[in-house]
């Protein structure tokens, strides 16, 4: 017995609707022949870890915040003073042109203080990232370390 498989199946069914067998490889029930292999079955997921990895961490969250708490006290202190600077020179003309010691004006001194305030402001967020932030980085990258050699071990 026979079958011709270039028809349709089903005399009620168009001949476009067939599908050749040879259209789904991946199908066990539509193989061409009969001694062809099965496809590989997808791989099974290894050992899930027992803690979520680094990036998600809570330190990094930590970390986030601790250089944005000190890059923003760093810059309004900068910006601050420099604003002031300008609010007096626009607003309080007076003041700036007074003299503070042997005719030097008030705004020419404050102007020359702005250098030193830039300064104390770095030195500031650099002290406190240091004694801060850096130990908490040294954490995070310690814990990666850590994580990339189990890893590798498996």
């Amino acid at each position: 017995m026979s079958h011709d498989l270039s028809g349709p199946a089903d005399p009620a069914e168009p001949a476009d609707s067939a599908a050749p067998s040879g259209l789904f490889p991946h199908d066990p029930s539509r193989l061409t022949y009969p001694w062809q292999p099965l496809p590989p079955e997808p791989p099974r997921p290894r050992h899930v870890p027992h803690r979520e990895p680094v990036g998600h961490h809570s330190d990094l969250r930590m970390l986030r915040g601790a250089y944005r708490l000190r890059r923003r006290t760093a810059t309004l202190t900068a910006l601050g003073y420099f604003t002031l600077f300008l609010a007096l020179s626009a607003f309080a003309p007076g003041l700036m042109t007074s003299t503070v010691a042997d005719g030097v004006p008030t705004g020419l001194l404050l102007a020359l203080l702005q250098l030193p305030v830039t300064w104390l402001a770095i030195a500031l967020y650099e002290h406190s990232a240091r004694r801060h932030v850096d130990p908490l980085a040294d954490r995070i990258r310690r814990t990666a370390e850590l994580d990339a050699r189990r890893g590798a071990l498996r």
